[in-house]
This record gives C-alpha cells, structure tokens and sequence, in this order.
C-alpha cells in the first residue's frame, strides 16, 4: 500500500470516529456534539448570553440562537432575563441538562484533548502544521468552523 492509500484510510478513519461518537451521544443523549457543546459552555460558566457562547464557538449568533431553541425545547436550558441588565437574556443549565452532561459519553474532542496536551511542543506543533495543510489540501482552510468534533444531526427528524 503507498503513502497515499495509506493517508486516505487515516482521513477516513478521523471521519469515522466522528460519525460513531455523534451516533453514541445522539443514542445516549439525544443531542449533537455542537448541541452538547453549548451545554458544556454554559456549564462552565453557570450563566451566559448567546453572544458569549457565539464568541466562544466562532459561530454566528443565529446559529447559536437555533442551537439554544433546541435546547430549551428539551429542557436542557432556560432563557433567563438578567437582574442586571433587562436587555440581556441569559442562558441557564436546568437539571435535566446537567444530568444529560453527566451521563453522556466521553465527547471526542475531550479525548483528543487530553493527548494532544500530553504532546511534547515539537510534536503538537508538527500535528498542528500537518492538519492546517491536510485542510488546505481540501480546500477547507478558509472555511468557518467551532472546535467541535461533528459530522451533523444523526436523528431521524420528528
């Protein structure tokens, strides 16, 4: 097998363990690894806006807003006004979203984590470089994207 065979099996395999890990945290959870993600900012913090959480993730404040929807429709958060400030909602953890937090898989990204900071420097740099032109090679090193591994909604649509 060359180099190149060999390279398009590792890519694939990257995108495998994506799709499995949004399966097993759809299955387990009923939510999307963003969707999650915007759980775990919150609880993070106890209490944040939309904006905060659009910063956070370099997305669009919109998609931040569909994705909080989505989220007080399950009852994983509330929509607070601030004591402070009447024209800033907050953005709140019910129980049942910090139980969800609990009891979800290990996300992907988390684990990824952990062993690329148990990197030496040279070789996050090296990895770090390798990726950046892997996405340019696709043609993705422009495209916007948050630090959330996630190949989209799994579940079927109610």
């Amino acid at each position: 097998m060359d180099r190149t065979d060999i390279s398009l099996i590792a890519l694939r395999r990257i995108l495998r363990a994506t799709e499995l890990f949004g399966k097993q945290l759809a299955q387990a959870a009923g939510l999307t690894a963003v969707q999650f993600r915007v759980l775990q900012l919150v609880a993070e913090k106890g209490t944040c806006t939309a904006k905060e959480i659009s910063v956070r993730m370099r997305v669009s404040q919109a998609t931040v807003t569909s994705l909080v929807d989505k989220l007080v429709h399950q009852g994983m958060v509330e929509r607070q006004r601030s004591q402070t400030d009447r024209r800033q909602t907050n953005i709140v953890l019910t129980p049942k979203g910090q139980a969800t937090i609990e009891d979800a898989p290990d996300a992907l990204q988390q684990r990824y984590v952990r062993k690329f900071e148990a990197l030496e420097d040279w070789e996050q740099a090296m990895l770090v470089a390798s990726l950046e032109r892997v996405a340019a090679m696709l043609d993705a090193g422009e495209l916007d994207a948050a630090p959330v591994l996630d190949m989209g909604d799994f579940r079927k649509p109610s």
